[in-house]
């Protein structure tokens, strides 16, 4: 009912700078993350203040459905970092998300081997975490097969 209305923003970033869209994101709410992204007035890759985008939340809370409906879209950058040079890929390996981790390991311009401001790689914070099925997906080998086709 309120995205009907003509007075409602649905892409207005709260105090953190998250629009709606990055909120559903970060929680997994498919289907409001549907209803969002089918709207011409909302941007599915606004960064917020700290430069986590839709895409981004997604990937950090394990959300695979979400991270799918955002990749399925040209305008959604899935290797933009936040202001720290995390990566969605990066904070995916980081929390062992396996599954979203082999997604955007399938994006062209997803680059694993980009360290964040620290120099830590999504490889290196998998095995920091002893996340040894993740780091398989990220050896190099591996990684180059997936950056190519």
């Amino acid at each position: 009912m309120l995205l009907e209305r003509d007075d409602v923003n649905p892409d207005k970033p709260h105090l953190f700078g998250r629009t709606p869209l990055s909120e559903a994101a970060r929680e997994g709410q498919e289907r409001i993350v549907k209803l969002l992204l089918g709207r011409d007035n909302v941007n599915p890759d606004t960064p917020d203040r700290h430069g986590g985008t839709p895409l981004w939340w997604a990937a950090d809370n394990g959300h695979e459905g979400v991270v799918k409906l955002l990749l399925g879209r040209g305008d959604v950058n899935p290797g933009r970092p936040n202001m720290y040079g995390q990566t969605p890929l990066w904070s995916a390996a980081n929390y062992s998300h396996e599954g979203v981790v082999k997604l955007l390991l399938e994006q062209d311009n997803v680059n694993p081997e980009m360290p964040d401001d620290e120099g830590r790689t999504p490889f290196s914070c998998a095995a920091e975490n002893g996340h040894a099925e993740v780091m398989a997906l990220l050896q190099p080998s591996t990684s180059a097969i997936h950056s190519t086709t």
